[in-house]
């Protein structure tokens, strides 16, 4: 055995000998970010996230907003039976009030109402063109919907409204609906309006869809008023 001192014992096939030097040892992989640059990354995507929620906030706050806003302006409703209306003339006979009536009651059967009301108004210049006229005040939280309800509960009778369509509703808002029935008279239109304060039908013998859609923007516009 060799006396040789340890450390000057040379090992065959040794290495080069590794050169320690100052500089720091890297210890994560070369292409890693530092921690630093990690917690700075994650904290501007949480705050895109939040900004993006807050923003969504926002939208899903004004759209509430809005539709308290529109009920706040529609609900309360009233509407008048005035003696003469668009060139109509409200019809007081017995046979005109009968049928007013049986029509309100039925309208009103079908939906409640705080207030309900019918009315004939004929035409002087076409008895055959009088217009049937009923429905009532409420508060309606989705107009629309009970308002398509109405014309689906023609279709269970007969006269089935067809040709269903949504038309302008004028400066009152709310939605108004055209479409077209029958009755022993043959087809005729048949129209309403629903928005957060009322609900009414109307019936157009003798009249076009487009006419009588713009015949009740007129008579609407006349006598429903808002307090």
């Amino acid at each position: 055995m060799s006396d040789a001192h340890l450390t000057e014992r040379q090992l065959p096939g040794r290495a080069e000998p590794v050169d320690l030097t100052d500089e720091p040892f890297q210890l994560s992989h070369p292409g890693s970010a530092e921690p630093s640059t990690r917690r700075a990354g994650g904290s501007r995507r949480r705050r895109a996230i939040l900004a993006a929620l807050a923003a969504l906030g926002l939208l899903g706050a004004g759209a509430l907003g809005s539709a308290g806003w529109r009920i706040a302006q529609q609900k309360d409703a009233d509407i008048a039976t005035p003696d003469r209306v668009a060139g109509l003339v409200r019809d007081d006979s017995e046979r005109a009030r009968n049928t007013a009536d049986y029509l309100r009651s039925g309208f009103a059967a079908d939906i409640e109402l705080d207030r309900s009301f019918g009315t004939v108004y004929r035409d002087p210049a076409d008895e055959r063109r009088s217009v049937l006229i009923f429905g009532g005040t409420t508060l309606l939280w989705q107009p629309e919907r009970d308002l398509d309800s109405l014309f689906g509960l023609m279709t269970e009778t007969p006269g089935e409204v067809t040709g269903l369509r949504e038309v302008p509703a004028g400066r009152l808002g709310g939605f108004v609906k055209c479409g077209t029935t029958s009755g022993e008279g043959g087809d005729f239109a048949v129209c309403g309006w629903a928005d957060h304060g009322s609900v009414v039908m109307a019936m157009f013998p003798g009249r076009s869809v487009d006419d009588s859609a713009r015949l009740l923007r007129e008579i609407r516009e006349t006598v429903q008023t808002r307090r």
